[in-house]
């Protein structure tokens, strides 16, 4: 499993909280987080298609692609662990991608077979690493009957 991410994290609290979750996914799956390079120009398009460019480095036609995205599907952690046992069991090259400011370009977007919301609200992306690997660490407790908080 890959995340790919545009934008590197800075804060070490967060940073801390991603090698936990990083810890705790590692019992059940091998997990990569890949950062790329974030662009700060007042030209979103330009933007967009330069961390497109480096998100396609990252990724092949093989992948099971899942973008993270205000316009993508709402799950509850029930059914999102559902959905990933359905694909963990499809596809050993699961993929998540994270955009930046201005998030995802219209191609990657295209290339995703999920397109996945956390809510209508905007997060910082640092934070939202932390909530994503929350997730999924959540979605293996669930998948294997273990306890966990609620």
């Amino acid at each position: 499993m890959k995340i790919i991410c545009v934008g590197k994290v800075k804060e070490k609290y967060l940073i801390d909280a991603i090698k936990e979750y990083e810890k705790r996914i590692s019992k059940y799956t091998k997990i990569e987080i890949i950062e790329v390079k974030d662009y700060s120009m007042t030209d979103i398009k330009k933007v967009l298609d330069l961390e497109k460019n480096e998100i396609l480095k990252h990724i092949s036609n093989k992948d099971y692609i899942i973008t993270l995205e205000i316009e993508g599907v709402e799950l509850s952690s029930l059914e999102f662990s559902e959905k990933m046992n359905t694909i963990i069991n499809q596809s050993n090259d699961l993929v998540f991608i994270i955009g930046g400011s201005y998030g995802l370009s219209p191609l990657i977007k295209a290339k995703a077979k999920y397109h996945l919301s956390f809510s209508k609200m905007t997060f910082p992306h640092q934070l939202f690493r932390v909530l994503l690997l929350e997730q999924i660490y959540r979605c293996y407790k669930i998948i294997n009957n273990e306890s966990y908080h609620k």
